[in-house]
């Protein structure tokens, strides 16, 4: 699942290519720290810390390769430690983009 294609006109999508990351394949992903970015508020997406419990490297057949158990206080105390409907929030580990997630869950 997704949005496949070519862009042919960067300029036209105000992208900021100095945020640009590599893409981690799934056996560069380690359990630890990590980052989430999402909005939890209007406005701005934020850095929120993670961290990376479980990985599911056999699991091709949907979007559950990860366990994450969110270790940030203040996206605890907005969230009471669950996310939903955040799909898209990107997931950054050792510089590198590791993954959107759409369901986050604190212990």
């Amino acid at each position: 699942m997704g949005i496949y294609g070519t862009v042919n006109n960067l300029s036209a999508i105000n992208l900021d290519l100095s945020k640009e990351m590599k893409v981690a394949h799934r056996h560069e992903i380690s359990l630890g720290e990590a980052t989430l970015y999402c909005s939890v508020d209007e406005g701005s997406p934020k850095e929120y810390k993670i961290e990376i419990e479980k990985i599911f490297l056999n699991n091709n057949t949907d979007n559950k390769s990860m366990l994450i158990k969110v270790k940030d206080d203040a996206l605890l105390a907005k969230t009471g430690g669950i996310i939903q409907g955040m799909s898209g929030s990107p997931i950054i580990q050792n510089g590198k983009f590791v993954r959107s997630y759409n369901k986050c869950f604190s212990k």
